[in-house]
């Protein structure tokens, strides 16, 4: 995805910080991802949309990733002394967000800005700064990991360098993997398969897909799923969401529900 810097807003360049001693907090948030569970506010500057979720990933390198169901923002970050404060001014994603979510952002980006406190009791992490309280959830216990063995994994995107593209159709097409076999439907075909695993890697053999004819957004959405799913490809769970990537290109799934 295309990033931009928004200094005017308080976000800053990407770069590397450490986390800092957090232990007068109740712990530490690196590495974890965190799901807003309720927000309670006071006065003025409340969430543009009342589903508002939250979602607050602190990586392994210091950096926070965030964001509030639309874009994403991120920013080097410190967790010490019981605050969480941006580093250097960050990068945001730039996709249009329907129903005036884009709101969302400029809150979020707000409440970042401000160095809110935070606390950790638990699998719940507490934010707070200017009237505004998040409560948070550790994302494994609020969203446990789907199982990839079992799971009919819906197609969502195609992944091509930075950049990830949603296919016409693309919720018609599905797979699913158990043990050393792959089935699954192209939008217009069936198709099975042989795959081998090696911890998180799963490589596939070549697939056989039923032999209709497929035009226009039906072909395209074949050719993508089909020639998406080659060689030996590292794959990812968080949550209901399954990422298969092999260099800078891949496809990403949703668990059906």
């Amino acid at each position: 995805m295309r990033m931009t810097a928004l200094a005017g807003a308080g976000l800053l360049l990407l770069g590397l910080a450490a986390c800092g001693n957090e232990s007068s907090a109740g712990g530490t948030l690196t590495g974890k991802t965190y799901l807003s569970t309720s927000i309670t506010q006071e006065g003025e500057g409340k969430p543009p949309a009342p589903d508002t979720r939250v979602r607050l990933h602190f990586t392994d390198d210091g950096r926070l990733i965030a964001d509030a169901g639309c874009n994403t923002i991120q920013a080097p970050v410190s967790t010490g002394d019981g605050k969480i404060t941006l580093k250097q001014p960050a990068a945001m994603t730039e996709m249009g967000c329907p129903g005036g979510r884009d709101q969302l952002d400029l809150w979020l980006i707000n409440l970042l800005k401000s160095s809110p406190t935070w606390k950790l009791s638990g699998n719940t992490l507490t934010v707070a700064a200017d009237g505004t309280t998040i409560a948070l959830t550790d994302r494994e216990i609020a969203e446990p990991d789907a199982a990839i063995d079992g799971t009919k994994w819906t197609l969502s995107g195609v992944i091509d360098s930075d950049s990830i593209s949603h296919q016409v159709g693309a919720e018609k097409a599905w797979i699913t993997l158990n043990g050393d076999r792959v089935t699954g439907f192209t939008g217009c075909n069936e198709l099975n398969g042989k795959v081998a695993r090696a911890g998180h890697i799963i490589t596939f053999g070549e697939l056989a897909t039923t032999r209709r004819a497929c035009a226009g957004d039906d072909g395209k959405l074949e050719w993508s799923l089909v020639n998406g799913l080659k060689g030996a490809m590292t794959y990812k769970i968080e949550a209901g969401n399954l990422t298969l990537s092999a260099g800078t290109n891949g496809l990403t799934f949703t668990a059906a529900r």
